[in-house]
C-alpha cells in the first residue's frame, strides 16, 4: 500500500475512517449486515431463550444497534457525506485552506483549533507518530489495533 492508498483510509486527523462503525464501506458495516442477515427473524427465539437466560430480554435493543451499524453511510472525512461525531473537528475545512493531507503537515501544527482534553491528546499522539515514522508505516501500525 502506498501513500495515496493510505490517504483513502486515514482521516485528516489520522483516525482510520475505514474502520469506523459509521463508515459506508467499512468492515463493521459489512459484518453487522452479515450478522443481521444470519439472525433473520431471531426475535421469537430470543423471547423463548429469555426464560433460561435473562440477557435475551435486551435482544430488541441489540437488534436496533446492529441495524444501526449495518446502515453506516459516512463517506469518511475526505468524502461528501461526512457524518463524523467529532463535531469540533476543524480539520475538514482547514486542510483545504492549508493544502495538507494531515494536520502534522501544517506549519501551524499543533494549533489550538483541534479538540480539547483526551481527544486532543490522542490527536497529538497520532499526528506526532505519523510525522515520526511516516504515514504509510503509521497506517500499518494502527491497523493491527482495535479502532476504539
Amino acid at each position: 500500500m502506498d501513500y495515496d492508498d493510505v490517504l483513502k483510509h486515514l482521516s485528516l486527523c489520522g483516525l482510520d475512517c475505514e474502520r469506523c462503525a459509521d463508515y459506508e464501506n467499512g468492515e463493521i458495516k459489512q459484518l453487522s449486515s452479515r450478522l443481521a442477515y444470519l439472525l433473520g427473524n431471531y426475535k421469537p427465539v430470543a423471547k423463548m431463550k429469555t426464560e433460561r437466560n435473562p440477557i435475551f430480554k435486551g435482544y430488541t435493543q441489540f437488534a436496533e444497534i446492529l441495524t444501526s451499524f449495518s446502515n453506516g453511510s459516512c463517506s469518511g472525512c475526505r468524502g461528501e457525506n461526512v457524518q463524523c461525531p467529532l463535531t469540533t473537528c476543524s480539520a475538514k475545512t482547514c486542510h483545504k485552506e492549508k493544502s495538507v493531507d494531515y494536520c502534522f503537515q501544517c506549519n501551524e501544527y499543533p494549533c489550538e483549533k483541534q479538540f480539547t482534553g483526551r481527544l486532543r491528546e490522542r490527536w497529538r499522539y497520532i499526528n506526532d507518530r505519523m510525522k515520526e515514522i511516516g504515514v504509510v508505516e503509521y497506517y500499518y501500525d494502527q491497523v493491527k489495533l482495535p479502532r476504539y
